[in-house]
């Protein structure tokens, strides 16, 4: 089993080493590629060193069974054929393919198997806030379709990568030093903030991150639920909060519910208000599933019913969700 990440030295980059490491993941060779400035840099994986070799158009991905890129949307696009023609399966977590009708867009705890139907070599990963939500929705639709849904998220510093953390650590350190903080990554200072605007405005008013949400979820359900999210940037550092509204075809009990997350691959349920226990993200990064509390019925809604759950988004929102993809794969022998 070949194996090469793309984008080794990124914030998911980095959290791939760590996933195949953790997961033991049934490799024989595994080989890093970046951009020309990261070429030549080092990381260790299982003890041995690993030095990043430069991307460049060719026939470097030869005899490759998987490839996992993170290095953005427009280096996707450029390098497919050049990963895809020899036989390997490119797993892509950029945006670059996710609304291609050729290519599917998988959480393996809920549509693992549109992963075998790939005509051109790629799997797509979703946006990291539609991956934490649609593992918890899968729970309450196998009880009853899901008619609409409505979506508040609490998204992390480090949903903008590195930098983000960076730049909120900074900004808290120049409180305290009484200077004036430092504004580059987001549109204002996240930190003693939050910013109800991530990825650029669209025509209806949504931003993309958020009609992200909404087409997403449609293709990775199979199904015409409808969706409307609201995305803000909070100053944590790491891990997303999402506060879900779903409205469903029969009404059901919160003891359903809590039964369907307890029997739900990839979710742990967390939800027992008199103790003061239920899902945050400072808890909660570097965790593998989805974390379930606050499950209520919904007063304004006789079918509804509302919860909120936290995840890691490098982690379920990008590296892991990635490689639980290859894994799905190579026990249903679709890579020998």
């Amino acid at each position: 089993m070949k194996v090469a990440i793309v984008g080794a030295s990124g914030a998911v980059g980095q959290e791939f080493l760590k996933v195949l490491a953790e997961r033991n993941f049934p490799l024989d060779e595994l080989v890093l590629f970046g951009s020309h400035r990261s070429a030549g840099n080092e990381y260790e994986f299982k003890g041995k060193k690993l030095v990043v070799k430069e991307l460049i158009h060719g026939d470097d991905f030869k005899g490759f069974d998987i490839v996992f890129t993170s290095a953005g949307a427009s280096i996707s696009k450029e390098f497919e054929k050049d990963i895809t023609k020899h036989g390997a399966i490119l797993i892509d977590n950029s945006s670059a393919f996710r609304y291609d009708d050729d290519v599917p867009l998988v959480v393996p705890e809920v549509n693992a198997e549109d992963a075998k139907n790939r005509p051109r070599n790629v799997i797509a990963n979703p946006n990291c806030t539609t991956a934490i939500m649609v593992v918890p929705l899968k729970a309450i639709n196998d009880l009853s379709p899901i008619k609409r849904i409505h979506v508040s998220t609490y998204q992390a510093a480090s949903g903008a990568g590195a930098s983000g953390i960076e730049e909120l650590e900074m900004q808290y350190k120049q409180i305290v030093n009484g200077e004036e903080p430092t504004v580059s990554k987001f549109a204002y200072q996240l930190a003693n903030n939050v910013i109800p605007h991530i990825d650029v405005f669209t025509e209806n008013g949504y931003t993309k991150e958020e009609m992200k949400m909404y087409w997403e979820t449609r293709k990775i359900m199979h199904s015409d639920v409808a969706v409307s999210a609201t995305c803000v940037r909070v100053p944590a550092l790491r891990a997303h909060s999402e506060s879900v509204w779903v409205e469903t075809e029969r009404p059901i009990s919160v003891e359903e519910a809590h039964k369907a997350f307890k029997n739900q691959e990839g979710v742990t349920l967390m939800d027992n208000p008199e103790k003061k226990e239920y899902p945050m993200p400072l808890f909660l990064s570097g965790k593998d599933d989805v974390y379930v509390g606050r499950v209520r019925k919904d007063l304004a809604n006789p079918n509804g019913l509302t919860f909120w759950c936290v995840s890691d988004q490098i982690k379920k929102g990008a590296a892991l969700n990635a490689v639980q993809i290859a894994e799905y794969l190579i026990k249903e022998g679709e890579v020998k």
